[in-house]
């Protein structure tokens, strides 16, 4: 209950409402736009654990759909428990609930080093460092409780993932 209550503050500095829902609209029309001008001609589903849309609905309408494999792509960078395990358990329990017709669905690797995610942070840091004078640079992501954090690699992703921003800009 604490940390549910924590989190609805954090909200409360955005409208009471999460910014993620809407990047993740943002981030699936632009997806849906260039699978259509390069294909392959896929549909895209939206599944999410607390809000709506909700993961078991998304996978009972690919079910209803007739989909029979899938690739679950999560939004987080970095591993944790609630970024990957969890996730994977949400996943299994969605799709039991599916029942026999659910799709198989294999969740995509975190992304923390992937070398597109790297440039496109790299272009970020440039121009915002382009408007600045002597500007330092400092890495940081989502907050975790540090329990979880003891017990997964999302701080040695989160270095990693600075250090190959920092190198590729030479500061």
């Amino acid at each position: 209950r604490e940390r549910m209550l924590s989190v609805a503050h954090h909200y409360e500095m955005f409208g009471g409402v999460s910014p993620i829902n809407q990047q993740n609209r943002n981030l699936i029309a632009a997806l849906k736009e260039e699978l259509e001008k390069e294909g392959p001609r896929l549909p895209i589903y939206w599944g999410n654990r607390n809000w709506h849309p909700l993961l078991p609905d998304t996978v009972a309408r690919m079910a209803a759909d007739g989909i029979q494999n899938a690739l679950a792509f999560v939004t987080s960078a970095y591993s944790s428990y609630s970024s990957c395990r969890q996730y994977l358990q949400n996943i299994s329990d969605a799709q039991a609930q599916a029942g026999p017709g659910a799709p198989r669905i294999e969740k995509l690797r975190q992304f923390y080093n992937h070398p597109l995610f790297i440039e496109a942070n790299v272009d970020h840091v440039r121009a915002a460092l382009e408007q600045v004078d002597d500007a330092h640079v400092i890495f940081t992501a989502h907050s975790i409780p540090e329990s979880m954090a003891a017990n997964c690699d999302y701080a040695k992703q989160l270095a990693e993932t600075g250090g190959l921003i920092a190198q590729a800009l030479n500061v």
